[in-house]
C-alpha cells in the first residue's frame, strides 16, 4: 500500500517535471519566434530603406562580377558602386549582409584589364574593370584600385561607359594645368617628386599639363604676365612657401589688370592655385591640405576639392608691395635677412646661422607704434600700441606645419574667416623670449594677441603718422630704438620671402582673395615636438 502511494507521488512530479518542462520549452518558441519576427522586421526595413535610396537616387546599371572570389551583385547610380555577396538563403540562420559601397566623387579613373602575353602591348581577353580611386589614411589621401572580374567583353564595356561618363562628369575637376617647377626646393629634388609621384597620377586621370622649370626669383612672376591664362583651369605650383606666394600674388595681379581693376584686388580668382610642396616647413601646403605630402596634394588636386582662402595685401605709402598669407616684423624679418646674406650655406646650416640671433647683444627690440582693426564681436574698431616690440606677426590662415602643428596663429583656425591673427611679442629678457620661441606660447605677460582685419605698423623713429596722433614726449635711453634710423629700410619676413621696406605698412586682410584646391585641417599631422623655432 505505501509502495503503491510513493508509485503514484512519483508519478504526479514527474508529470509536474514535464509540465514545467513544456511550459519552458513553449516560452523558448515563442521567444525565438517574437526574435525571428524581430530580425525580419528588421532586415525589411533596411531592404526597404535601400531600395528607397536606390529608388531616389536610379539604379543605372545593375549586374555580376566577381571581387576575388566571390561573386557579387553590383549595383551604379549616379553617386556610388555598391556591391553584396551572393550568397544561398538559409531560413533556419538568417543573415543581414551590408553591402560595401565606392564613392564616385573618389574615383578618378576606370580601365579596362585585359589579359595580355609578356611584351604584348594592345589586345588580349577581356578580364573585367579596374577602378582608380582615392582611399583616406588620417590627414593623406592614397592611391588604391577596385577590380571587377567579368570575361563578357559587352557585358564589361557597357559598365566602363557608363562608369566613365559619370567621372567625366564632374566638372570642377581640371583638364589642363600650368606647372611651375622650383627645381631648387627640397635639396634640389622637385623635379624628381613631381615625375615620379604627381606625373603618373595626372597621366592616369587625363590631366594635362604645361610646364615650367623656374631659374629664378620672379621668373613665375614674368611668365604669368603673359600667360594666357584662359587655356588653364589653374595654376599648379611645385615648390615652397616662397615660389606659392610668388604665385598667388601674380595671379591676384593679372586677374585686377584682367578685370580692368589695378587698384583694387579683385575678390575669388577665378583660376585655382593647386598646391604640391617640397620646401622646408610649407605652413601653406599644411594649412590647405594638413600633411607635407605630393600624393595627397595631387589627389586633391585631381578630384577638385576646392577652398576659398584669404590673402593679405601689403602697401607702403599708397603702393603695393606684395600680396601674401603671413608676415614677420622685427626677430622674424631680422633673422631671415641674416640668413639670406648667406645662401650658400645649406638650409638647415642657415637656420642655425639665423638663431644665432638668441645672443643678447645682437636681438634688437623695436620702438614700434603699430595700429589695428580690432574685431570684437563681429564689431571693428582701430586701436593703437607703441612700446618696444621684439617681434611682430601677422597671419591670414593658421600657418601649420610639422614643427607648430597647432599652428602659429592662435585666432585663426580657419582658411577663409575673414580676418588675421596679430601677435606682438613686447621687450623682455632674452631667456623669456627663448621660452616663448621654443614653446610657441602665448600666455607670457609680454605677448599680445588680436583678432585684426588690418594693421599699421610703423617704427617708432619715422614721423607723418597718418592717425592724428599726439606729440609724444622725448624719449629717454630705455626707451630709444636700438634700429631705426630716418629713411633707414627695415627687414619683413612675407611668406619666407625677404623684402626691405622703409616706411610704415598697411598690411589688410581681403576674405576670400584665392581659391585654392585641398580641405580644411584643424590640425596638421606631426613627427616633430611643437616649436616655432
Amino acid at each position: 500500500m505505501l509502495d503503491s502511494r510513493e508509485e503514484e507521488l512519483g508519478v504526479k512530479r514527474d508529470n509536474t517535471r514535464k509540465k514545467k518542462k513544456e511550459k519552458r520549452s513553449e516560452k523558448k518558441t515563442i521567444h525565438k519566434e517574437e526574435e525571428t519576427e524581430e530580425r525580419r522586421g528588421e532586415e525589411e526595413e533596411e531592404e526597404e530603406e535601400g531600395q528607397q535610396e536606390k529608388d531616389s537616387e536610379g539604379v543605372l546599371l545593375r549586374g555580376i562580377f566577381k571581387l576575388g572570389k566571390k561573386s557579387q551583385d553590383v549595383l551604379l547610380t549616379r553617386t556610388r558602386l555598391t556591391w553584396i555577396p551572393i550568397t544561398p538563403e538559409t531560413p533556419t540562420e538568417p543573415r543581414v549582409l551590408h553591402p560595401e559601397v565606392l564613392l564616385l566623387e573618389d574615383v578618378f579613373a576606370v580601365k579596362v584589364k585585359r589579359r595580355r602575353a609578356a611584351g604584348q602591348q594592345s589586345g588580349g581577353p577581356v578580364l573585367g574593370l579596374t577602378l582608380f580611386h582615392s582611399r583616406r589614411k588620417g590627414r593623406k589621401l592614397e592611391e588604391d584600385t577596385l577590380h571587377l572580374h567579368n570575361a563578357s567583353s559587352e557585358h564589361t564595356y557597357r559598365w566602363y561607359n557608363k562608369i566613365k561618363e559619370l567621372v567625366t562628369g564632374f566638372t570642377i575637376r581640371p583638364k589642363f594645368l600650368k606647372v611651375f617647377i622650383n627645381p631648387s626646393s627640397h635639396k634640389k629634388e622637385a623635379v624628381h617628386i613631381y615625375r615620379d609621384h604627381v606625373a603618373p597620377l595626372f597621366k592616369m586621370a587625363d590631366v594635362r599639363t604645361d610646364i615650367t622649370v623656374t631659374e629664378r626669383t620672379g621668373h613665375a612672376l614674368s611668365v604669368m604676365k603673359e600667360c594666357k591664362l584662359d587655356e588653364y583651369d589653374g595654376v599648379l605650383c611645385v615648390g615652397g612657401d616662397g615660389s606659392v606666394a610668388e604665385l598667388c600674388h601674380a595671379l591676384v595681379l593679372r586677374a585686377q589688370l584682367d578685370t580692368g581693376s589695378p587698384e583694387k584686388p579683385v575678390n575669388d580668382v577665378c583660376l585655382l592655385l593647386p598646391l604640391i610642396f617640397t620646401g622646408s616647413t610649407d605652413v601653406v601646403s599644411c594649412s590647405v591640405h594638413g600633411v607635407r605630402d605630393p600624393v595627397t596634394a595631387a589627389l586633391h588636386v585631381i578630384l577638385g576639392h576646392q577652398q576659398q582662402v584669404d590673402m593679405c595685401s601689403f602697401t607702403s605709402l599708397g603702393q603695393l608691395v606684395r600680396y601674401g598669407f603671413s608676415a614677420m616684423f622685427g626677430f622674424g624679418g631680422q633673422s631671415l635677412a641674416r640668413a639670406e646674406k648667406n645662401r650658400w650655406m645649406s638650409s638647415s646650416r642657415r637656420r642655425e646661422y639665423a638663431m644665432s640671433f638668441f645672443h643678447p647683444h645682437i636681438i634688437a627690440s623695436f620702438h614700434l607704434v603699430f595700429s589695428c582693426v580690432v574685431i570684437v564681436e563681429e564689431e571693428e574698431t582701430w586701436t593703437t600700441r607703441e612700446g618696444l616690440y621684439l617681434n611682430i606677426s601677422i597671419m591670414s590662415i593658421p600657418c601649420l606645419s610639422p614643427h607648430a602643428p597647432q599652428g602659429l596663429a592662435p585666432d585663426t583656425r580657419y582658411l577663409q574667416g575673414g580676418s588675421a591673427s596679430l601677435i606682438a611679442v613686447g621687450n623682455t629678457s632674452r631667456s623669456e623670449f627663448i621660452k616663448h620661441l621654443k614653446r610657441y606660447s602665448f600666455s607670457f605677460s609680454f605677448v599680445e594677441t588680436h583678432t585684426v582685419s588690418a594693421v599699421r605698423v610703423r617704427p617708432r623713429s619715422q614721423t607723418g603718422w597718418s592717425e592724428g596722433e599726439e606729440n609724444e614726449e622725448e624719449e629717454d635711453s630705455k626707451t630709444t630704438p636700438i634700429i631705426g634710423s630716418e629713411g633707414a629700410s627695415f627687414p619683413w619676413n612675407i611668406d619666407g620671402e625677404l623684402v626691405e621696406i622703409a616706411n610704415e605698412v598697411l598690411v589688410r586682410v581681403h576674405p576670400r582673395l584665392i581659391t585654392l584646391y585641398g580641405e580644411h585641417i584643424d590640425e596638421a599631422e606631426t613627427t616633430a615636438s611643437c616649436s616655432c623655432i
